[in-house]
């Protein structure tokens, strides 16, 4: 177990479902990853559901906006990444070539956060932490552990990102794969988009550690969703597979290698 009780600026600290069906989402990936819920009130009719293990959050769900599903837009989980000061953060993205989706904005006395759209389209939160930080435990199973930019242009993204969060890239030897490094540690990585993927869109994608990723894809399709990969390994990471729960969000699971080496999170 990884406990976590401060986030580094630019290191990914928190992952929530926005769901066009929450009760749905809930269910599955309780029954799914074995999480626990704690309902948070939002408004009179409305909750915000964390997931924990052993007693630490680990992801939420939320319910869409109503101008969201208007859109016609699936669930999707929405990917943070801890800021010192996300007020500071608003010139420092446009000036990269961002577009500020939605201006910094508080919520409660847990924070401050703002959402941003990178130049390759891809969208991400930063998230100024006050009375919470996001995730209470990271890396081991049930847990998140790995985020993913999946990008058309990822020499656009890298200079994007390098100038908004001080990110370094660095190639994988292995395989068409860069991995991204923040204050010289492990924090992510991005994948490029070929033609073979089809139109999927520009997106970053949230890896959670399982500890048994055969037994995690079975289920997942025995509760109702669609497994996109099936399993496929890396030799320095683990074996994992893409999901897409019932309600349309994606996400990735992983049985990841014990090694800490390759660890965003550890400290």
């Amino acid at each position: 177990m990884y406990t976590v009780t401060q986030f580094p600026h630019g290191t990914f600290s928190w992952a929530d479902l926005i769901s066009t069906d929450q009760a749905a989402a809930r269910e599955f990936y309780a029954n799914l990853m074995g999480w626990q819920t704690d309902d948070a009130p939002m408004s009179h009719d409305q909750t915000y559901t964390f997931f924990t293990v052993a007693g630490h959050r680990v992801a939420a769900v939320g319910p869409m906006p109503q101008e969201m599903r208007d859109q016609g837009m699936p669930s999707v989980w929405a990917n943070y990444v801890a800021v010192d000061d996300v007020d500071a953060m608003v010139d420092k993205v446009t000036e990269a070539g961002g577009t500020v989706v939605t201006a910094p904005f508080d919520i409660l006395e847990d924070g401050r956060m703002m959402t941003l759209q990178d130049p390759t389209g891809a969208t991400v939160s930063l998230w100024q932490a006050k009375n919470s930080i996001g995730a209470g435990m990271v890396n081991g199973p049930g847990a998140m552990v790995w985020n993913e930019l999946n990008t058309r242009d990822p020499q656009v993204a890298q200079d994007f990102y390098g100038k908004v969060f001080g990110w370094t890239f660095e190639k994988d030897p292995n395989m068409d794969y860069t991995v991204i490094r923040n204050n010289g540690r492990y924090n992510g990585g991005m994948l490029a988009i070929t033609e073979a993927m089809g139109d999927m869109p520009p997106a970053w994608v949230a890896y959670f550690n399982v500890a048994d990723i055969d037994a995690t894809v079975a289920k997942a399709k025995q509760l109702g969703g669609q497994v996109v990969t099936e399993i496929m390994s890396n030799p320095d990471a683990g074996r994992f597979a893409v999901i897409v729960d019932p309600t349309g969000g994606f996400f990735t699971a992983m049985q990841a290698n014990t090694a800490d080496s390759w660890l965003e999170h550890t400290s």
